[in-house]
Formats: structure tokens, C-alpha cells, sequence
């Protein structure tokens, strides 16, 4: 009986799954045909070829100080286990994203981990942890972001449906999010006393896959790092808080180069309206989550569809010309093929 409740659930969530992954994809392209449907090409043509080219180079520029101060964050992290330099980090990061882009499969910290363990002779899920940290604290300041926004500024909700949103998001966001600060602490510290249900469970596995297994979780509990200057700690939240300005700050140059100009507040609530949708429709599995939400945030603000699609052009070439452009770069001075991330799995943990 039990063996086969088990064999019919498991088809079932499949076949739940691939619904859900083609009710997302079909629900994602009738959203991008209805907006490019409403579309006036000619309007559009003209703005991008009148674009002022010098706030077009702004975009990819916040890009890459946007991403030097998150390799120059995550150095702070990292600093218990060994100093790192900023720009080899920055690589790292860099090709993790177009790890990401071309196995779109969340390999992105995978990549970066093993890159950086692969470089400086750490193991891979020590580095993997600190990643884990890293996002977990992006994470707060995001929510504490939303937060402010919903208090103090102003933008078209007569409803109150958006500020709610806001609201539950940020704080199903904080919630979860310590959670799972709780628990690394918690595996953490049983680590070092050889406890812990994580431990307990590797012992269950077959022989083979048991100490191999315990020496990955004990090797993560050993990433999980805060540096002890307080100073460090201070500067790895305001990093955390500047990243976020300088990712609002893309629009603004998108929309300086087609006449657009918002009030400043205004690109903090994009950034935490686009943040949540672009949450949900990966969630989802709904493709094009970052236009259709970014259409939609900047339509609240009277902003329309060949100036939104315009800016959002801008704002996603930008990202795919630096990702690509200092990825491929880094993975070469390495000697790593692009084709690595497409014939064969991330390599495992240990130092290299």
C-alpha cells in the first residue's frame, strides 16, 4: 500500500510540475504579445534611434560599480575564511551570470562558488555558504527598502492593493529570511560539537555517500562566517544599501535617455514593485517577468509602453553586454570553455 502511494505521487507531482511550468510560459507570452501588440513601432523606432547616447553609457557603467560593490561586499564576508581580492571576486560574479544565461537554471552561484574555491584553494561549499549569507543579507535590506516605501512614498494606488502587497511581501520576506539565519546558525554551531539533525541525516545515507556527504555539510558550516570588526559588519550593510540605490539608478538613466524623468522616489518604488513581480513570475515560471513588470511599474507612473519598452531595451542590453563582456573575459583568463556549462555539471566541492 505504501509502495504504491508512493509511486502514484510521484507522478502526479510531475505532471503538476510541467503544468505548472506550461501555464506559467503560456500565461507570460499572452502578457508580452498583449504589450507588444499595443505597441506603436514607428514611436518606438524614433525613440531609440533619437536616445541620448551619453546617458545610454550610464546604464552599463551603474551596472559594473553596481557589481564591484557587491565583489567588494562579499570580500567582507569572505575575510574570516581568507582575503580575496575585489576584482577577482568581481569576475567570479560576472561569470556566474553568464553561467546563468546561457544554463538558465540557477547556476549562477554554483559557478561563482566554485570559480572562487577553484582560485583560492577553498572548498566549494565553504564559499557557497558565504554566498548564501551574502544573499540573505541583500535580502533584509531589500525588505527594510520596501518597507520605507510603502511609508513615505508617494505613487499611484488608490486601491491601497500595491502597498499591501508591498507590505505582505516584505514581511513574508523577513520572515523567511530569518528562518534561515536561524537555522545556519543552528547548523553551524551543532557542527562544531559534531550534532545536528543535518549531520544525523548524512549518517542514514548508503555507506558510499555518508562521508562524503558529512564532510560537504560540515565543509558549509565552516562558509558560514560573519567578520568580527565591527566595521566590516557596518560596511557590508551599507554596501548592501548602495547596491540597491545604484540598481534603482538604472532607469533613471534608461529614462534620461528618451526624455523620461520621475521624481526619485519614484525609482525606489519601481525597484521594489519590479523586485517582488520579478520574484513571483520566476516562482511561477513566467517568462519575460522582468519587462512585464517593468512596463507595468513604470505605467503607474504615467510612463507609456514605447517609452517603458524603450527603457527596459536599454536597461536589459546593458546587462547581457557586461555580463557577457566580463564573463567570457574572466572564464577565459582561467581557461574555462563556455562550453563547460553545457556539456558537463559544475565540478564538486574540495579544494583545487
Amino acid at each position: 500500500m505504501r509502495t504504491r502511494g508512493i509511486t502514484t505521487r510521484r507522478p502526479n507531482h510531475r505532471r503538476r510540475t510541467r503544468w505548472l511550468s506550461v501555464g506559467g510560459g503560456l500565461l507570460g507570452l499572452a502578457a508580452l504579445a498583449w504589450i507588444f501588440a499595443r505597441l506603436d513601432y514607428d514611436h518606438l523606432g524614433a525613440l531609440l534611434a533619437g536616445a541620448d547616447p551619453r546617458y545610454i553609457a550610464l546604464v552599463p557603467l551603474a551596472i559594473i560599480t553596481e557589481q564591484l560593490v557587491r565583489a567588494w561586499k562579499w570580500r567582507q564576508i569572505l575575510h574570516p575564511l581568507r582575503a580575496i581580492a575585489t576584482m577577482r571576486l568581481f569576475g567570479a560574479i560576472m561569470a556566474g551570470y553568464l553561467a546563468n544565461i546561457l544554463v538558465p537554471l540557477g547556476l549562477s552561484p554554483l559557478v561563482r562558488s566554485w570559480l572562487v574555491a577553484h582560485l583560492e584553494g577553498l572548498t566549494m561549499s565553504a564559499v557557497l555558504a558565504s554566498v548564501a549569507i551574502d544573499r540573505l543579507i541583500d535580502g533584509i535590506v531589500f525588505a527594510g527598502l520596501v518597507l520605507l516605501v510603502v511609508v513615505f512614498a508617494v505613487f499611484p494606488d488608490p486601491d491601497g492593493e500595491i502597498r499591501l502587497g508591498l507590505v505582505v511581501g516584505a514581511a513574508g520576506s523577513l520572515g523567511a529570511i530569518a528562518t534561515a539565519l536561524v537555522l545556519l546558525w543552528h547548523h553551524k554551531r551543532a557542527s562544531a560539537q559534531g550534532l545536528g539533525w543535518v549531520l544525523r541525516a548524512t549518517d542514514q545515507l548508503p555507506h558510499c555517500f555518508a562521508g562524503r556527504a558529512r564532510a560537504l555539510a560540515l565543509s558549509f558550516a565552516d562558509g558560514i562566517v560573519w567578520p568580527g570588526e565591527p566595521w566590516r559588519r557596518g560596511a557590508i550593510v551599507v554596501a548592501s544599501v548602495l547596491i540597491k540605490l545604484i540598481a534603482a539608478s538604472h532607469f533613471l538613466w534608461a529614462g534620461l535617455a528618451f526624455g523620461v524623468r520621475l521624481d526619485p522616489f519614484a525609482y525606489l518604488v519601481l525597484l521594489a514593485i519590479l523586485g517582488f513581480i520579478v520574484i513571483l513570475t520566476h516562482l511561477a515560471r513566467v517568462p519575460g517577468g522582468f519587462i512585464i513588470g517593468a512596463v507595468f511599474a513604470l505605467g503607474l507612473f504615467g510612463v507609456g509602453e514605447e517609452h517603458a519598452v524603450a527603457m527596459v531595451t536599454i536597461v536589459i542590453a546593458s546587462t547581457l553586454l557586461v555580463i557577457g563582456a566580463v564573463g567570457a573575459l574572466t572564464l577565459w583568463r582561467h581557461g574555462i570553455a563556455l562550453g563547460a556549462f553545457t556539456s558537463r555539471r559544475v565540478p564538486s566541492d574540495g579544494p583545487v
